[in-house]
């Protein structure tokens, strides 16, 4: 395991049995963000890097009983704390990391990721690998529960230009990675992108 992903697993793990407590409002946030990443009942869709899988339920209200849901973490404390909240009923949960996904090339229809992209160790590369995972004409929801902004001012740091989540650089940087980005949102109250999987 790379040195980034024991510090990705170190802070997320010291930190999962009081994640939910801690960002009580996200809840309605991450239901508004599925529902405009706009599911089709039947759809195959990744929670990447679900954290505690609060995505889990609107992501299964979405895709139906037909539909699959899937988590994937790197940190076993994050998943047991889903399995503890009940999320495991809505879809299977992965101990896996999202740079080398258990999954054949185009076996799902989305990737939902929310706080995954500045996380990322190698972006490009990763987002390429989330591309390999989704079919052509399939699509990938980047969702935070707060905008750039707020987010940089909680953890007391100021926003610069070379912020990957900047519009000017994840355009690109998706571009290059088999997306074609659809819309941009960087609002207080939420981030959300949305692309479409270039054939």
């Amino acid at each position: 395991m790379s040195e980034d992903h024991t510090h990705v697993q170190e802070f997320f793990g010291v930190r999962a049995a009081d994640w939910d407590r801690k960002f009580p409002e996200d809840g309605p946030a991450f239901a508004t963000a599925v529902a405009e990443f706009g599911l089709r009942p039947g759809d195959r869709v990744l929670d990447a890097g679900c954290g505690t899988g609060r995505a889990l339920t609107p992501l299964r209200a979405a895709v139906g009983p037909d539909g699959l849901v899937l988590g994937a973490d790197l940190t076993p404390q994050m998943l047991a704390a889903a399995q503890r909240a009940g999320r495991a009923a809505e879809g299977a949960l992965l101990l896996a990391d999202v740079a080398r996904l258990p999954l054949r090339d185009g076996a799902l229809d989305a990737v939902f990721a929310a706080g995954l992209v500045a996380h990322l160790p190698d972006p490009g590369a990763n987002l390429r690998e989330l591309a390999r995972v989704v079919r052509p004409g399939g699509r990938l929801a980047l969702f935070h529960p707060i905008g750039r902004a707020a987010l940089a001012a909680r953890h007391g740091r100021e926003l610069t230009a070379e912020d990957m989540r900047a519009e000017h650089n994840l355009g690109p940087l998706l571009a290059g990675s088999g997306w074609e980005m659809t819309s941009y949102a960087d609002e207080d109250a939420r981030f959300l992108v949305l692309a479409v999987r270039r054939p």
